[in-house]
């Protein structure tokens, strides 16, 4: 009788070969557009003194190659490659485990902590290219920096955990610079909600994962009286109805029985049997946590109140959440306690 595993063995043993293959070919891909790279920034140091030789240079290795060798020595891939060498100038440093197309999104991050910080996520997790992209675009590294619960952002991002609190989804505070909104300037709700609306795919970005948009403006009829929520979300990783409001000044304690009403009216009236709590979200420009925590009761989970920024941190404060942060550890670990 024949051990069936032997079959399973050497199946494992045929695609990790296969995986091997395929890794080392793309790795040998990212050494010759290195190498490329650097020919092409040794070239252009010959003809320094022209302004606009790296341009004509980079125009002139395309013509030759991409006739021949096609789209991947196009102009946009030549001129990737000298990037690509300019900021990884030491071929030993670049990591195996990672592919051209890894390294292509890689040296469009201007800033070098962040570059590594993806770098080091993206071989640790095993990312593909378009989770490293997902994680790039849903600014993983500055939600990191500002976040109280950082270990939880971490493990939903690296998919160790589905999310169970409303709170390790909804970011706080939400960045709105896409939308075009001038911080200084006046608007009211209606705007931010319109400008919202018009970049839905940015705001379902900043959100976080797992929310579809449901409605705007959703009119409830309370025995003969009418509401207006400003917008419904759907959550599916919370598999529950998500209601925001939102609010242009500081944050009082109205608003936040206005959103109860409108999540209970949720909860009893659109919420089917399989389906969690419905969350409300208090989109503010300013709040106070001490009023927001009295408001609601010890074991609220349902209400979140986030404030917008219209601007994102500069890199410089970003950074110096990153050292108060190290900072923080070092001494929890220093002194084995938090």
């Amino acid at each position: 009788m024949i051990n069936n595993t032997v079959i399973t063995d050497i199946k494992a043993i045929i695609l990790d070969a296969k995986d091997r293959s395929i890794r080392l070919v793309d790795h040998e891909r990212t050494l010759m557009y290195w190498h490329i790279g650097k020919r092409i920034f040794e070239e252009e140091q010959e003809g320094k003194d022209r302004a606009d030789y790296g341009e004509y240079l980079t125009k002139f290795i395309s013509e030759q190659l991409e006739p021949e060798f096609g789209s991947g020595f196009s102009k946009r891939q030549v001129e990737l490659s000298r990037q690509f060498y300019r900021t990884f100038p030491i071929a030993n440093a670049l990591r195996s485990q990672l592919g051209w197309t890894h390294y292509k999104m890689l040296i469009r991050i201007d800033s070098q902590d962040k570059m590594e910080f993806y770098i080091a996520e993206a071989i640790k997790n095993n990312w593909t290219t378009r989770q490293l992209e997902r994680q790039i675009y849903s600014s993983l590294w500055e939600r990191l920096l500002i976040s109280n619960d950082k270990e939880s952002v971490l493990a939903i991002a690296r998919n160790e955990k589905q999310p169970s609190d409303a709170k390790e989804i909804i970011k706080d505070p939400m960045y709105l610079e896409f939308l075009g909104l001038k911080h200084e300037a006046s608007y009211y709700e209606k705007d931010l909600e319109q400008a919202i609306i018009t970049h839905l795919h940015d705001f379902l970005l900043e959100l976080g994962n797992g929310f579809a948009f449901v409605a705007r403006q959703k009119r409830l009829h309370i025995e003969g009286d009418e509401f207006f929520i400003d917008l419904v979300f759907y959550n599916r990783l919370l598999q529950c109805f998500v209601i925001i409001e939102i609010k242009t000044t500081r944050l009082t304690h109205q608003d936040i029985g206005q959103l109860q009403m409108y999540v209970n009216y949720y909860d009893r009236y659109e919420k089917r049997e399989f389906e969690n709590p419905t969350i409300g979200i208090l989109l503010c420009a300013e709040k106070n946590n001490a009023v927001v925590k009295i408001s609601l009761p010890e074991s609220n989970k349902t209400i979140i109140a986030s404030e917008y920024k219209l601007y994102l941190p500069t890199e410089q404060q970003l950074i110096a959440e990153l050292k108060k942060e190290i900072e923080r550890q070092d001494d929890i670990n220093e002194n084995g306690h938090g």
